[in-house]
């Protein structure tokens, strides 16, 4: 199938997400723990904290001290999907490991027509803003999935701030689709199954976990399930891929002309889709000055399936 005309695509991908907004009356800010300590078990050393932002209150863990380093989960994990790599990475850096905006124990701000609030530009402030509290104006961040574009957007925001940039497993979101491919939708049925109106995919989604929850066995996949079976948790991922598919392509368009300033590490799972379908690291090569990544022998969550190989990766990276 060749790939649909890039005008027409966003057209059709704003319809589709406005359509969500109109089906859906607005919902407000979810209350959320006062801070995650649930998850230190997960986290040896490390100290949970919550941060205002000026759109968000965002959950976290920290530890070590040294140079920053931000370490963004991608959906539908929350931050304890980087367990395997952030006591290592705390020996040598000061990490900051947040949950999203609409995701985990972070708030989850009201709907808005445009899904302005759960944009990829609005999910960056929050991190930008979370690092000045902890007193860093510039800093390397590493993105995993979702994380990994707001990562992307972050550096193209705010070029200033993110002295490099690591994403994992992930193609620009504007590239995916304006490059729409029957493999693309098989693989990644569920770009296009979230951003339908609410309450949909919502209610879909809600069986999903509970059948799950009911038969998590380690304590991994109890705290997920935990997050997972959320209603407002699986409707602000939801506003998360519906914002991807109208206001996030607007802004991208509007700065696909320029390309991230910092370094930038690409990495893929071997064992997944993203490297059998795309020339992962060409594509990043259009979209930064200086892109350097490979493949790693894993799946699509590659701190969780490969973290030894991911640390050796992100050192030398991080150097």
């Amino acid at each position: 199938m060749a790939p649909i005309e890039r005008r027409e695509l966003i057209k059709q991908a704003v319809g589709v997400a406005g359509a969500a907004a109109l089906a859906r009356p607005a919902v407000g800010v979810a209350q959320a723990p006062a801070t995650g300590v649930g998850t230190l078990k997960f986290f040896p050393g490390f100290t949970a904290a919550r941060v205002k932002t000026s759109g968000a209150e965002i959950n976290l863990v920290h530890a070590g001290s040294g140079p920053p380093l931000l370490l963004l989960h991608g959906a539908p994990q929350t931050h304890i999907s980087w367990r395997r790599v952030a006591p290592d990475l705390a020996k040598t850096h000061t990490v900051i490991v947040p949950d999203l905006r609409g995701y985990g124990d972070s708030s989850k701000p009201a709907d808005t027509p445009d899904h302005g609030h759960y944009s990829k530009r609005a999910m960056a402030l929050d991190q930008v803003e979370v690092m000045k509290h902890f007193g860093f104006d510039r800093f390397p961040v590493i993105g995993h999935d979702r994380g990994g574009r707001v990562g992307h957007r972050l550096a193209l925001d705010h070029p200033d701030k993110v002295t490099k940039l690591a994403v994992f497993d992930i193609l620009p979101t504007y590239y995916l689709y304006t490059h729409v491919t029957l493999e693309f939708i098989q693989a990644y049925f569920h770009w296009f199954n979230y951003v339908r109106a609410a309450p949909s995919p919502e209610e879909q989604l809600t069986a999903q976990f509970e059948g799950q929850r009911a038969k998590a066995a380690t304590d991994e996949q109890q705290e997920y399930m935990r997050v997972y079976a959320d209603p407002a948790n699986i409707h602000g991922m939801c506003e998360d891929y519906r914002a991807s598919a109208s206001i996030d392509l607007t802004h991208d368009e509007e700065s696909w002309s320029r390309k991230v300033q910092c370094p930038v590490l690409a990495l893929w799972g071997l064992k997944g889709p993203m490297g059998r379908l795309y020339d992962v690291l060409a594509v990043w090569k259009e979209r930064g000055l200086t892109v350097t990544g490979r493949g790693l022998p894993a799946g699509h969550n590659l701190q969780e399936d490969a973290p030894a190989e991911v640390l050796v990766e992100l050192r030398a990276f991080l150097q």
